[in-house]
């Protein structure tokens, strides 16, 4: 009933690396499902979340209840899980190349030609998806509420899988985002124009430091009520409404540093702060009173995401906001750069 289907992909040393993966599949009629996690190999959330949420579906498979088919992907990314350094691991961006793991994937997947490790890594994964109809790719932010990123074309009918999971925002996306998986996904189903039953979504399970037994299982337990929504496990499964908010990617506030010091935030992840409101000081002089910069909201907004350390660079992101009508910074693209 469970097959391990394990990739093996070439790592940056020439040495094959293993992606362990895993596929239950009933020979019944059912959703084709796609789970992954730690494409950015820091990101940990997900991983023990699919952990906990793998016997789980076993066990169904073994009582008769699975319909279609499941593919677990718990740690994704071979090449970013070695990149420790000073003690610290550095997954989201491909050492050698300088490139984000979750861009530049292929367009075509039926292009044959040599290509990099990097490259053979990311088609791998994503021949492992193509065939599927639900796909979720778990990931975690700095520091964050919990968030689905859903294009467009699965807005509102992706309601189920916010709800499922008790997300505070949904960001709807539209147009692309430079090669992400999820973009490379549905590439195809944009073409046919056809939907139904179909969805992916990248999932912010809060932040990098979020990681619990108790989180872990309550996210695998919404997964699972999801999938048995979704049809793919014959259990009857009921959600509550979704009380969250849906927001356009141009309408989310992005609010960079505009110096480097220490990171002093005044208010906190979920609050509503209102526009022009001082959210966060940084002191780019310890000593100096006259150093202090104030951050404060560009519209109102619920305060989403936040930086990690407390010591921030010039030009990174300090926080995301959510908002009411288009930011006057957002372009297009990703919501990160």
């Amino acid at each position: 009933m469970i097959e391990d289907i394990s990739l093996c992909v070439p790592g940056d040393s020439g040495a094959m690396l293993r992606v362990p993966a895993w596929r239950l599949d009933s020979g019944r009629p059912g959703p084709r499902v796609h789970l992954q996690a730690g494409v950015h190999a820091d990101e940990i959330a997900g991983m023990l979340v699919l952990h906990k949420l793998l016997p789980r579906l076993i066990d169904a498979a073994e009582k008769g209840l699975l319909r279609g088919c499941v593919t677990l992907v718990p740690q994704a990314n071979p090449l970013g899980i070695g990149q420790f350094r000073q003690g610290r691991i550095l997954g989201r961006l491909h050492e050698p190349s300088g490139r984000n793991f979750n861009r530049g994937f292929p367009e075509s997947l039926a292009q044959d030609r040599p290509v990099g490790n990097l490259a053979a890594w990311q088609k791998a994964l994503a021949v492992l998806a193509a065939d599927a109809d639900i796909v979720l790719d778990l990931h975690t932010d700095e520091q964050a509420l919990q968030y689905v990123y859903l294009h467009q074309c699965f807005w509102p009918a992706g309601q189920d899988l916010a709800a499922a999971l008790g997300a505070e925002v949904a960001i709807i996306w539209e147009g692309d985002s430079d090669g992400a998986f999820e973009e490379v996904v549905i590439a195809p189903w944009l073409a046919e124009g056809r939907f139904e039953g179909r969805l992916v979504s990248t999932v912010e399970l809060r932040g990098q430091g979020d990681v619990s037994d108790a989180l872990a299982q309550q996210d695998a337990d919404g997964i699972y009520r999801f999938l048995c929504v979704r049809g793919l496990i014959a259990e009857p499964a009921r959600l509550p409404s979704w009380q969250g908010r849906a927001v356009p990617i141009g309408h989310m506030e992005t609010v960079f540093a505009p110096a480097t010091g220490v990171l002093v935030f005044e208010r906190e992840l979920g609050d509503q702060v209102q526009a022009g409101e001082c959210f966060a000081r940084i002191v780019a002089v310890p000593g100096d009173p006259s150093s202090e910069h104030r951050l404060v909201a560009p519209q109102s907004g619920l305060m989403v995401t936040r930086h990690g350390d407390r010591l921030i660079q010039a030009g990174a992101i300090a926080a995301k906001f959510t908002g009411s009508e288009a930011s006057s910074t957002w372009t297009s693209g990703a919501l990160d750069p």
